[in-house]
């Protein structure tokens, strides 16, 4: 008698130019121009492919969002990135960041459905909404869109995207040369859409992939953020700072899901953790004060005051966070981080300087400093027990701090039976166990 296979845990790298740290462009071997050499992230995906992770993701932004004159930032496009990183690697899933608020439909899936092809079937659509002004500005904008019409433009933008990817069926390429027909006009259908924010009216020009199209991730925690998940996304990238916190996310996403006629564990749910890995944990320790006494504090308040919309001056280093802060502009903000942020330093009792130390220079993921064993028991304890089904790692320094987890703790989650130790398939869906999605569907065209 056979029973359902176990449970496969999932890892990406998060691919952070120098590393999530801050600081980490200061380090005796770092290079500081690794944000923009494409060089540096042929080799963060390789070392990554040598693990056997599932994926390496880009983020990305429209602006320049953080404080460039301390640290290096997102910057080279990803899909042009990865389409390089494609060439130089074999298995491991691609996944970019881009903006539902500032690209058109059309173009983004034909990008994306491109990807997808050239790296055979390895690519992922991580879709944000973007809260930030500067962005705003970029594109002609005073002001950010209303949260509320940011997201309903992303429900659009979603829906439109996947009728695009599956507009043509998947034996209309004929390619019959005894015939001459290339391709079944009749198994190609047009969009045809009119809708509030969107107008698209034929069908794509690309055909649909070895895994018939990419997968679709999603980052965001509000309400509107987890409907817009549960509806489309196949994995998320969560922030949760605890355990039960995670659980609860999980919990909740699924069941908005269950909701939408979907599985009861439709989305892969993906925690945001940062390692910090020494041979010994006070070797660790050392190794995260180094890199968090090279952050300028003016950096780390700067941040944590960005994160929850409130003045820089009004944080004190020796003091603990404002009570009763409120969501920044008026809701119109990053949920995510703010509520990650304000979770941590209210459940440990943090002083600002300490809170700092603790988000390892003032991020909103997760932070573990600790040995390979340490980390590893912490991963599966969180997997096993029903919290995530699979971490987004930010290693603090990079390519040195991935190395350390790809030599050190994936061994050990393979020894525990819950980490692949090669790859079975060869598409990014292969590696997260998701279905290949039904193609044109009649009802689809109503």
């Amino acid at each position: 008698m056979s029973g359902e296979a176990p449970r496969q845990l999932h890892l990406n790298i998060n691919a952070l130019h120098s590393g999530f740290v801050p600081s980490a462009w200061r380090l005796a071997d770092a290079d500081p121009r690794a944000f923009i050499d494409i060089d540096h992230y042929v080799r963060l995906a390789q070392i990554a492919e040598r693990g056997c992770l599932d994926a390496i993701f880009l983020a990305d932004s429209a602006a320049i969002t953080d404080q460039l004159d301390m640290r290096p930032i997102t910057a080279l496009e990803p899909t042009l990135l990865l389409a390089s990183v494609a060439a130089a690697t074999k298995h491991i899933g691609l996944i970019a960041t881009a903006s539902t608020s500032y690209n058109e439909p059309f173009n983004l899936a034909r990008r994306f459905a491109t990807l997808d092809l050239i790296s055979g079937g390895r690519a992922g659509w991580n879709m944000v909404t973007t809260a930030d002004l500067p962005s705003a500005r970029n594109f002609g904008l005073e002001a950010v869109p209303d949260h509320a019409e940011r997201y309903a433009r992303a429900e659009e933008f979603a829906t439109l995207v996947k009728t695009l990817w599956n507009s043509w069926e998947d034996d209309a390429l004929v390619a019959d040369k005894a015939t001459g027909q290339f391709v079944d006009l009749g198994k190609l259908h047009p969009a045809a859409h009119r809708g509030r924010f969107f107008a698209v009216q034929g069908a794509l020009n690309l055909p649909r992939s070895k895994q018939g199209h990419p997968v679709l991730v999603q980052a965001g925690a509000s309400g509107d953020g987890r409907d817009l998940a549960a509806r489309h996304a196949e994995a998320v990238f969560s922030a949760s700072q605890s355990f039960d916190e995670s659980k609860a996310y999980r919990e909740d996403l699924n069941a908005r899901a269950a909701r939408y006629g979907r599985g009861p564990h439709a989305v892969k749910v993906l925690a945001g953790l940062t390692t910090i890995i020494g041979a010994t944990q006070a070797e660790a320790i050392r190794r995260r004060d180094e890199l968090v006494d090279l952050i300028p504090w003016r950096y780390s308040l700067n941040r944590i005051a960005g994160t929850l919309g409130i003045p820089a001056d009004s944080l004190s280093l020796d003091e603990h966070l404002p009570e009763n802060l409120t969501l920044p502009n008026n809701g119109n903000g990053n949920h995510t981080f703010f509520h990650a942020t304000i979770a941590q330093a209210r459940a440990h009792g943090y002083t600002v300087r300490e809170l700092i130390r603790a988000l390892a220079g003032g991020g909103g993921h997760r932070v573990i400093v600790g040995t390979p064993e340490q980390v590893a028991e912490d991963i599966a304890h969180w997997f096993e027990n029903g919290a995530a089904d699979g971490f987004n790692l930010m290693p603090d320094a990079l390519p040195g701090g991935l190395e350390a987890f790809v030599d050190g703790v994936v061994p050990i989650l393979q020894k525990r039976g819950i980490f692949r130790r090669a790859y079975e398939g060869t598409t990014l869906r292969g590696h997260l166990g998701l279905d290949v999605p039904a193609g044109y569907r009649v009802e689809e065209a109503v």
